[in-house]
């Protein structure tokens, strides 16, 4: 009976291990940089601020409410009678001109309650609509600095893999290099090589661990690296991809690539003409009468707040303000340079969006080239590296011929991977570029 729950409790002790050693994916990378990356953190907070513009435009559409509540005390004639009076507390005796002429000090406990309550405020709607456009045009911002620490992230990731693939490619290059040492030795033991081969072979095998010891500091930096860009700078502990994917399914991926919909910064800026052009309504507005409501609900008492008889007063009041020592006249201007800006700046995203997504295409285009150029150098490379070792054995090639075969191998591998790497990120480039989706490189992941 006891088997059972033991049995359990050991496959959670060893399912928590394994659980905690799954490698980073491409997906959780992007799910923590968009909450925690310092550059989305920003630009978030930036896009609440500007969010609370709009909130705070309601000022002019939403009623107004509050509390009033206060004390006095007085011996002026009009004071004291008019507080006596608000009290319901007048007599014939109130009248006796000594009390009127040289009045008691009198106290009152005054407690109200008021609205105000807007009625016909043409610029403060338009003013509401600006500000509601602008904060639009900042959550689309964000968005798109979302999308260029995603393509950050792509290179600090896909990076981070390159890294370790090149450690295990000079790695494999290293033993290599010592094998053809132990190769050189013994041939010049049984003489049929010179010493000087075993000399050039164990120098080459000293620049290949040399290589080796840069690119394993290179991968550390890349980790941290990786962090950073996530927002998390001290958790290097998690685990990535043992290589990066193959040829074949990058191509794979940019054949499938789509076009895309509208650049969140081209929608930013669309959005910033529309709010400037709201303001400029708003500012043609101001020329319009205002209508406003008020409302009070007082209580005087000479002894407590909110205390003794109540008493109401409600009315509308109309103003209007044709000319405001050129106030109004100089916020135009400004509200009509603004928008002449804002249009310029939306012409500007518009036109240099297209010549990103060309641009991009074209290096994409580039890379995949390269990525096929690079495979056909692998295999030449091993092949050629194959060729030499074996006429060297034979005593039909010399050591510097083998060790720059076996160079030129290590050389094109590294190549490979790079080109691989560059693939990657001309894609996430090409795609951020025509607004498409980033996480369609999460199929890349292992």
């Amino acid at each position: 009976m006891m088997r059972f729950p033991i049995l359990c409790a050991l496959a959670l002790a060893l399912a928590a291990p394994l659980r905690a050693q799954a490698p980073l994916t491409l997906a959780e990378a992007f799910r923590r940089a968009d909450s925690a990356a310092y550059a989305n953190r920003i630009a978030g907070g930036d896009a609440r601020a500007r969010g609370a513009g709009a909130t705070a435009a309601l000022q002019g559409i939403l009623p107004t409410l509050r509390a009033e509540a206060g004390w006095v005390q007085s011996d002026n004639p009009l004071a004291a009678f008019g507080y006596t009076l608000q009290q319901r507390g007048v007599s014939m005796a109130s009248f006796d001109p000594a009390s009127l002429n040289y009045p008691s000090a009198v106290t009152n406990w005054n407690g109200g309650l008021v609205a105000e309550v807007p009625l016909i405020n043409v610029d403060a709607w338009f003013g509401r609509a600006a500000a509601t456009s602008a904060s639009a045009a900042a959550e689309a911002g964000a968005g798109w600095t979302r999308e260029t620490t995603r393509v950050d992230v792509v290179r600090a990731y896909f990076g981070a893999m390159l890294t370790r693939e090149l450690v295990r490619t000079l790695e494999a290059a290293a033993a290599a290099a010592r094998a053809h040492v132990r190769q050189a030795e013994s041939m010049v033991a049984n003489g049929l090589a010179t010493k000087s081969d075993a000399l050039l072979a164990s120098v080459q095998a000293g620049q290949v661990d040399a290589q080796l010891i840069g690119a394993r500091g290179n991968a550390r930096i890349a980790r941290e690296q990786l962090a950073l860009m996530l927002g998390q700078p001290g958790d290097t502990a998690f685990l990535l991809p043992d290589s990066l994917p193959s040829a074949d399914r990058i191509r794979a991926l940019t054949a499938a690539a789509d076009t895309g919909a509208v650049r969140l910064d081209v929608t930013a800026a669309r959005l910033g003409v529309e709010a400037a052009q709201r303001d400029v309504r708003r500012t043609n507005a101001q020329y319009i009468p205002r209508l406003n409501g008020f409302g009070r609900y007082d209580w005087n008492s000479p002894d407590q707040p909110f205390g003794g008889e109540s008493s109401y007063t409600i009315g509308v009041m109309a103003s209007w303000s044709p000319f405001a020592g050129a106030s109004e006249i100089a916020g135009r201007q400004a509200a009509q340079g603004r928008a002449d800006a804002a249009r310029a700046m939306a012409e500007a995203a518009e036109a240099g969006a297209a010549v990103e997504r060309s641009a991009t295409r074209t290096q994409l285009e580039v890379a995949l080239a390269r990525l096929g150029i690079a495979e056909v150098s692998v295999a030449q490379g091993t092949e050629a590296h194959r060729i030499v070792a074996k006429k060297y054995a034979g005593g039909l090639a010399t050591v510097a011929e083998l060790l720059g075969a076996a160079a030129l191998e290590t050389q094109t591998r590294l190549g490979l991977a790079d080109a691989r790497y560059q693939a990657i990120v001309a894609d996430a480039a090409a795609r951020q570029a025509a607004g498409a989706d980033l996480m369609a490189l999460t199929v890349l992941e292992n």
